[in-house]
């Protein structure tokens, strides 16, 4: 783990245009360890306070998003000392996806494992065409231990979760976007372009309700329908108190729908 304040040596947070690329460069293959999962998580932060970042984009590169976690370094922990290794990174996971702006995995090469449960974090996946993308834990013995198991199987839903998790295997590009493991396939040189072409789109929009709109969708997923419908209805009022919802509709009603400008606020 870094230490406070010293200067990341595998994750960056670079911001532009109000994009925040969070981009992971540990040679070779982007093995997540100790180290760089807790500068995600650091980015992540970063990334969730900085009023200049509207969307982010999670990169790792034009070879490879990331291979999987660091298995020389978990190889030699047993249960208790995984039990909080596991802990740990399932947090740095989980400061991406509370992120409460849109976020787009750009994804290049290999997601497996880790890598996988990382890029689940993000609202989209962006996939190379001749990515490999999955969860090959139960290869070595062992399960996804950093969501893969709870993420994917909400995302795709049980059976094929099952599917990619009982066999290990390989997901190649247009599979994974027939079955919902990827949102879009693009020539390999123009994942990162794509991906910061969507957050630009979404980084136009009201920060505001875009946070209330994930958080009512992430966080419903996980009550029933009457409480998740409760939730919506509390941000949804809590919306008519901001500036953002005042000069919206203001717009609407002088120039048409999807010419405001938002602040923020």
């Amino acid at each position: 783990m870094a230490a406070s304040g010293e200067t990341p040596e595998f994750v960056t947070l670079q911001v532009e245009d109000g994009i925040g690329t969070i981009r992971l460069d540990r040679p070779k293959m982007n093995a997540i360890n100790e180290q760089l999962h807790w500068e995600v998580r650091a980015a992540a932060v970063e990334a969730t306070e900085r009023e200049d970042v509207r969307a982010v984009v999670i990169y790792g590169g034009e070879r490879v998003f990331a291979a999987g976690a660091d298995i020389k370094q978990m190889s030699v922990l047993d249960g208790d000392a995984m039990s909080s290794w596991g802990y740990e990174l399932t947090a740095s996971f989980t400061a991406v996806a509370h992120i409460p702006k849109p976020v787009i995995a750009a994804i290049t090469g290999y997601a497996l494992g880790g890598g996988y449960e990382l890029a689940l974090c993000a609202d989209f996946r962006v996939v190379g065409a001749s990515a490999k993308i999955g969860q090959p834990e139960i290869l070595l013995g062992v399960i996804p231990g950093a969501g893969g198991s709870q993420r994917l199987s909400r995302l795709v839903g049980p059976a094929k979760a099952k599917d990619i998790i009982f066999t290990g295997r390989h997901v190649g590009a247009e599979e994974a976007l027939e079955i919902g493991m990827a949102d879009a396939v693009v020539p390999d040189d123009e994942v990162y372009a794509t991906s910061v072409a969507m957050a630009k789109k979404f980084a136009a929009g009201p920060p505001l309700a875009l946070a209330a709109a994930k958080r009512a969708i992430d966080h419903g997923l996980d009550l029933t329908l009457e409480e998740g419908l409760a939730l919506e209805s509390r941000l949804f009022a809590g919306l008519f108190d901001t500036e953002d919802q005042k000069t919206g509709m203001r717009s609407f009603l002088e120039s048409g729908p999807g010419k405001a400008e938002f602040s923020g606020r």
